[in-house]
């Protein structure tokens, strides 16, 4: 997955997507899109009388293939591309497999297939033919999501650091189409280094990520970054209770995973302790530095704002900021 994640969105270069057919392989639309896009932007830059002919499953009945791949008197370029294509009927598809043994040229075949078990003849035949394929597999782990992001920049010509890439994604989550979007937007507004900072102005007026910043700053040590975090979030409108849970349950996945087993795999682990994966790759970063008494010090700390934000002290900003250098010290207990 992430191979795939590395090459989503990538051009493979003007000469690759004129191949005559190409296997657009997956769910993910944003993916399949552009792998399209790119066959039809290659080729009307070779020819701009280029025809497109975008399909759906239900439009490619028996014989409307032939007729749109059939010799022309003006010999003209021409793009097909089926959609869905795993849903095409039993006649169509044995057309299609007739199709690829003896392609017609000046012709583009684009294949858009979900993967998978139904439709898998198709799939498979268009591989036999030499198909050049494009995954377009839906990126599920937050570490692919992430190489699609920096892949985004990369593309753009522009650099953006490792921390802001990671709050993009903590901040956009899985919709691909918006981190595009919000990708191609901080390219188009920011001049030099996109960095965290941008970010945080931009994308992280949510309280649930603006409250998971803060808690992740304060458990890595970072105080003066956590403080600065912290500020922003409460600046912003974030309910105070909502930071107190979130460093809460930062804290408590430091103490989880310190006293799992030693050795023992991400995916045991995640099912013993109820965490994603991708998770206890995070906390196991993030708990260097921490003790037993670091982890029970940070408890107490977080204990203490919890009951000041729900009513039992006069300033819940004070007390967040309390706890938050009171974690931030605890996380370099072993130091």
């Amino acid at each position: 997955m992430a191979g795939n994640a590395r090459n989503a969105g990538r051009t493979t270069g003007a000469q690759g997507a004129l191949a005559p057919l190409t296997l657009a392989v997956g769910q993910e639309e944003l993916l399949l899109d552009r792998a399209v896009r790119e066959v039809v932007a290659a080729a009307r830059a070779a020819d701009p009388e280029t025809d497109v002919r975008d399909l759906a499953p239900g439009e490619l009945q028996p014989g409307v293939l032939a007729g749109l791949t059939s010799p022309s008197l003006f010999a003209e370029r021409k793009v097909v591309v089926v959609r869905q294509a795993q849903d095409l009927g039993a006649d169509t598809v044995k057309e299609i497999k007739a199709y690829l043994a003896d392609p017609a040229e000046e012709i583009i075949l684009v294949l858009l297939h979900a993967g998978g078990a139904k439709g898998k003849g198709l799939l498979d035949a268009a591989r036999k033919a030499g198909a050049r394929e494009v995954p377009c597999a839906r990126l599920a782990k937050p570490a692919d999501r992430l190489a699609f992001v920096r892949n985004e920049f990369r593309t753009a010509g522009r650099s953006a650091s490792p921390q802001a890439c990671q709050a993009l994604v903590d901040a956009l989550g899985s919709d691909l189409r918006e981190l595009a979007s919000a990708c191609a937007q901080l390219v188009a507004d920011v001049d030099g280094v996109i960095d965290e900072a941008v970010v945080a102005r931009y994308y992280t007026g949510r309280a649930e990520v603006t409250s998971f910043a803060v808690a992740d700053r304060a458990v890595e040590g970072r105080a003066a970054e956590a403080l600065e975090a912290l500020r922003w979030a409460l600046g912003t409108g974030v309910a105070p209770v909502l930071v107190s849970s979130a460093l809460a349950q930062g804290v408590r996945s430091i103490g989880r995973l310190a006293s799992a087993p030693s050795g023992a795999r991400p995916a045991d682990l995640a099912r013993e302790l109820g965490m994603p994966p991708w998770k206890i790759d995070r906390v196991r970063q993030q708990m260097r530095g921490w003790s037993a008494d670091g982890v029970a010090a940070a408890l107490r700390a977080v204990a203490e704002a919890d009951a000041a934000v729900k009513g039992g002290g006069n300033d819940p900003a004070y007390a967040l900021e309390k706890a938050v250098v009171a974690i931030a010290r605890a996380a370099r207990s072993r130091r």
